[in-house]
């Protein structure tokens, strides 16, 4: 049984207090530290604290130490931990280190060092990146994702599942007086995703034009679609969003962006034709919303970033670009 043991650190020009009270919103719904909506988010069962359950992705674990302020640790299942601490260098700078150790076992001695290994460190840096611009407002030396590794993060994208045309699609549902076709596929939308509908235009590359747009309390909904002599199409992008708390702040969890189709034929020839399409429409439609939806996630802004933005003003800090 091989012991794997991996440790990551970074200074940080920010007192410990200050990056302190970071590491404690760790799995919050306003976390301003791991890399989503890029990489799964931390999430447990209840607020950080010892003995919530959860993890981040495929990867489970349990809270058995924390310190607030200080220092968290998660042990695994079936033995290992890894654990972020933050220790002060003086009054105005900080180290912040994450510490693993793991004992690979069965197919864990194959996956840790051709895919697990890559993924972590990538995902513990871009964490120490999100530490220090959140507490500084840049990163001296931004950590990049390899070419393997991004082929490994879109190997591992959520896949869309499908769905009931949702309530919230009005504009889906009022299209046509009579549907022959529905169907609906849907992800979920993570903290940092683009809320407004007009945002996911290009789910079909631009080849459908606008119908219709509605706003909502929690999101919204975009129509797009064509009529032509055979049928009728059209595609709804509906994003949900979970309610504001009372700090305005967007709460994570519940999120969702839905692509509903629905199709009315006008003859024997458009329901022939589309008996033949509907066989290839689901796999286009998975395909368009998956692809979507990670360009955008992939062109978000990090969890530092967000938080810098939100705090700069309230704090009165002058703006601060990328290195």
């Amino acid at each position: 049984m091989r012991t794997v043991r991996d440790v990551h650190a970074r200074t940080v020009g920010a007192p410990a207090g200050t990056v302190g009270a970071l590491l404690d919103r760790l799995a919050g719904d306003d976390d301003p530290l791991f890399p989503v909506p890029v990489w799964p988010a931390m999430r447990f069962d209840r607020p950080l604290s010892t003995g919530a359950t959860g993890g981040h992705g495929f990867v489970r674990y349990r809270v058995t130490a924390y310190e607030p302020g200080r220092r968290v640790r998660f042990d695994f299942p079936d033995g290992g931990h890894h654990a972020f601490e933050v220790t002060p260098l003086d009054a105005g700078s900080c180290r912040v280190t994450h510490v693993l150790e793991n004992r690979l076992r069965g197919a864990g001695r194959v996956a840790w060092p051709l895919a697990i290994r890559w993924m972590h460190a990538t995902v513990v840096e871009e964490v120490l990146d999100n530490v220090e611009r959140a507490a500084t407002g840049t990163v001296r030396a931004p950590a990049r994702r390899s070419p393997y590794v991004q082929l490994l993060n879109r190997l591992l994208w959520d896949r869309p599942t499908a769905v009931a045309l949702p309530a919230g699609a009005r504009l889906a549902r009022t299209a046509f007086a009579r549907t022959d076709f529905q169907d609906a596929w849907q992800l979920p939308l993570p903290p940092g995703m683009p809320r407004d509908p007009a945002a996911w235009k290009d789910v079909l590359r631009g080849a459908f034009p606008e119908q219709g747009r509605a706003t909502t309390a929690d999101g919204g909904e975009l129509l797009l679609g064509k009529d032509a002599r055979h049928l009728d199409f059209r595609a709804s992008i509906l994003v949900e969003s979970p309610a504001a708390g009372a700090d305005g702040r967007t709460a994570g969890h519940g999120g969702r962006v839905t692509l509903s189709t629905v199709v009315r034929t006008h003859h024997a020839g458009g329901r022939l034709y589309f008996a033949l399409a509907r066989r290839v429409h689901p796999v286009l439609a998975r395909a368009m919303l998956r692809r979507t939806h990670r360009r955008l996630a992939l062109a978000a802004p990090s969890a530092g970033e967000r938080e810098w933005a939100a705090r700069a003003p309230r704090a009165g800090y002058g703006h601060r670009t990328r290195p």
